[in-house]
């Protein structure tokens, strides 16, 4: 079954065109990944799933019915950035109240638990931290049973330990047969999270598949050193490619850097040749966060969108 299909969607706001002509099915019980910049317009898809929005052309269908749609609010739950919760009442109180507003719902206190909130029933909203009141939002999200959960964000506030408690409750909603769409910046979460990862670049998707399949965008490796040699020469060097700063170096001109070798071996050798330092040389495949890079480098939008 199809939880959720996007035809051919736009949206623009006066002169900005947030999503262009967008394309997008998600089958039932996917956990899929969406990936972008900022401004890329990944909240303004969850907001038209949601219904908070009307697509200026296009389609769309959730759970097989028109966004908003009275006959699927109760089977959808979502958490968004900056969602504002009551500061003066419980947490016990609240997961209640929103479990209240769906046809079924679990029991209080099995939620707390699985949001890791059971020790925390009692206390105030105005009294959490930034990881619990998104635990919170979880919990609201998954008391009415939902057959598709909209995450935007989720865990942005999030120690490791929460990420990791959080996801493992995410991937219990997926085997009970709940479809989950997220949001993220974090490339190594996708990675290790996501079924399937959806690239958003100037309103359009660019890529769409596997982390293992977006990985493979990337021909060649990354190789990480320390050196003097200022990046935008270490750029210029045979089998070379884009190049970023990681962390000042052991010496005040050297620095940590990572270049994303098109023929890594072309380039240790001419360093070598050269006879410059190359300290701390390692090289690797390239990971999400370089077919990230890649999908979404300026020269790559352009040619998506010409």
């Amino acid at each position: 079954m199809t939880a959720l299909e996007l035809s051919g969607v736009t949206k623009t706001y006066g002169q900005v065109t947030a999503l262009d002509r967008v394309d997008l099915e998600v089958e039932g019980g996917e956990l899929v990944a969406v990936l972008g910049p900022n401004g890329a317009g990944k909240t303004t898809m969850f907001e038209l799933l949601l219904g908070l929005a009307s697509p200026t052309e296009g389609d769309i269908r959730v759970l097989g019915d028109a966004p908003g749609c009275r006959g699927i609010v109760g089977r959808i739950g979502a958490m968004l950035q900056g969602a504002g919760l009551p500061e003066n009442v419980t947490v016990r109180d609240l997961v209640r109240l929103v479990g209240r507003s769906y046809p079924r719902s679990l029991p209080v206190e099995r939620v707390l638990e699985r949001v890791g909130l059971a020790a925390l029933r009692g206390r105030a909203i105005t009294d959490l931290s930034g990881g619990e009141r998104q635990r919170l939002l979880l919990g609201a999200a998954i008391v009415g049973m939902p057959d598709l959960l909209l995450l935007d964000e989720p865990t942005a506030a999030m120690d490791p330990d929460g990420k990791r408690g959080f996801w493992q409750e995410a991937r219990t909603a997926v085997a009970d047969g709940t479809t989950v769409l997220f949001a993220t910046h974090d490339l190594a979460e996708a990675d290790t999270v996501a079924q399937r990862v959806v690239v958003l670049g100037q309103g359009r998707i660019l890529a769409d598949g596997t982390p293992s399949e977006l990985k493979n965008v990337i021909q060649g490796k990354t190789v990480r050193l320390q050196t003097d040699v200022p990046i935008t020469e270490l750029a210029a060097f045979p089998g070379s490619g884009p190049v970023e700063v990681e962390a000042p170096g052991d010496a005040p001109d050297r620095q940590w850097v990572r270049v994303h070798a098109v023929a890594p071996e072309e380039l240790v050798a001419a360093l070598l040749a050269r006879g410059l330092p190359v300290d701390g040389l390692t090289i690797v495949d390239s990971d999400l966060e370089d077919a990230f890079l890649k999908l979404t480098d300026v020269k790559t939008l352009k040619g998506a969108t010409s």
